[in-house]
């Protein structure tokens, strides 16, 4: 099987229906953040996995209520994995990038311990597997993950990309795992800065235009609760046509568009300022963002 290039395009619901196989073996979050939460509840409500063998490395003790497992000390939740006389463990890395070397320096020499080499799952923005490789003394097979904001309503987009060493079944535990809070598609790594530039900062670019939808229709007459009323239920019903048409964004455009009315007015506007070439643009300044940060660490 390829490792690059797969798309999983089952909608979130038929993947909870299909992927019903919990995975039997020892989770551990390093991190026990929004998205580390989001990946959790989603996963958990498609019985990808039992809360009993999920464990979350996280300092803040006000967020220890939001899981089963919750350590402050890493230590105990590589105990923990010991107690669960596995054969196998994943520990996925959710901390924020710059604290990756922070977070794996206390576990490197206890995950050298383990009776078998983990798996590895990072979702840190922007950071190569040969980082993470190294954060972790090479004690452990890699793959890294991107996944949207979206995860966080079981919507997400993400990426993944295997290292060389991970296996198909790291692999199918990974599609596994985040096709149960939205959509996967595999890709090399070369294309990851891509992929955060398109699908990672995407909502920003969504939310970017339902913001100025918003302004408009105020200056236009309408009040607050109005403008948010129309431009939200606009935007997730545009989204949802989307979502649901074979068709090419741009022909769903030319069908509300009559000529000479309304909309290519407003069209004819965004035509001449270059909005579109502006986006585009704005992508692949956010990729080489996504390189300069990653050549910097």
């Amino acid at each position: 099987m390829n490792k690059v290039g797969r798309l999983n395009c089952t909608t979130p619901m038929p993947a909870v229906q299909y992927f019903m196989q919990t995975i039997a073996h020892p989770i551990l979050f390093i991190g026990g953040g929004n998205m580390a939460h989001a990946i959790i509840s989603g996963a958990r409500k498609a019985g990808i996995l039992d809360p009993e063998r999920v464990g979350v490395i996280e300092p803040d003790i006000n967020r220890h209520s939001l899981f089963s497992n919750a350590f402050a000390d890493p230590s105990d939740a590589i105990r923990w994995i010991r107690s669960r006389d596995a054969d196998n463990a994943t520990l996925i890395l959710s901390v924020k990038p710059q604290m990756l070397d922070i977070a794996c320096a206390p576990i490197r020499e206890e995950i050298a311990q383990l009776p078998f080499k983990p798996l590895a799952i990072s979702i840190l923005a922007g950071t190569r597997v040969e980082q993470i490789e190294h954060a972790l003394d090479h004690k452990a097979r890699v793959i890294r993950v991107m996944p949207n904001m979206p995860a966080q309503i079981g919507r997400a987009m993400s990426a993944i990309s295997p290292s060389d060493e991970a296996t198909e079944q790291d692999l199918e535990l990974a599609d596994q795992l985040f096709s149960s809070i939205g959509k996967t598609i595999t890709v090399s790594e070369d294309l990851m800065n891509a992929f955060t530039a398109i699908a990672g900062s995407g909502p920003a670019y969504v939310f970017y235009l339902a913001q100025a939808m918003i302004e408009a229709a105020l200056q236009l007459g309408f009040d607050k609760q109005q403008a948010q009323t129309i431009v939200r239920q606009t935007v997730f019903g545009s989204a949802s046509m989307l979502d649901q048409s074979p068709e090419m964004p741009r022909q769903l455009c030319e069908q509300v568009t009559s000529k000479k009315g309304t909309t290519q007015a407003a069209t004819d506007v965004l035509d001449d300022i270059g909005v579109t070439d502006a986006f585009i643009r704005a992508i692949h300044a956010a990729r080489h963002r996504g390189i300069e940060l990653g050549k910097s660490d």
